[in-house]
């Protein structure tokens, strides 16, 4: 049995106002599934990007702007958004509380591609499965 506690997952730090996590995927032995856990501070967000498999956000706390596609909404605690496969779409934490989102991707391994490099990182790409995720600027060449 395969269990997280997302009170104690290990994140990484994007910058300083978001942190995010891949607890499950299939570098952790899944074949048709995988999560994301992002913690949003004040004033944070998760820049526009695509991801190559449909994708389920469930707004655990907080609340964001959340931009898919042409639409751009406010959503809250106990919201479910789905955000179809290779939907460009953004996170913003307009709030003065932390925000936390759990996503499920239809698919264990997960390729998103942000229209700008991301904080600290520097990357555009993030591929989700395999041993780590892998984070990559867009003019470096990718070996997988």
């Amino acid at each position: 049995m395969q269990v997280v506690d997302l009170n104690d997952v290990e994140t990484f730090e994007i910058d300083e106002r978001l942190r995010v996590a891949f607890p499950v995927s299939s570098a952790t032995g899944t074949a048709a599934t995988a999560a994301v856990w992002m913690e949003i501070a004040p004033g944070g967000e998760v820049g526009e990007h695509t991801d190559t498999a449909e994708e389920l956000l469930y707004i655990v706390r907080g609340e964001v702007e959340a931009s898919i596609g042409d639409e751009t909404g406010t959503v809250r605690a106990g919201d479910l958004v789905v955000v179809p496969a290779l939907a460009p779409h953004s996170f913003r934490n307009r709030g003065g509380a932390d925000a936390r989102i759990l996503g499920f991707f239809g698919g264990s391994t997960n390729i998103g591609t942000f229209t700008r490099p991301n904080g600290n990182t520097g990357a555009q790409v993030f591929v989700v499965g395999g041993p780590n995720p892998i984070m990559l600027p867009l003019d470096e060449p990718v070996e997988v």
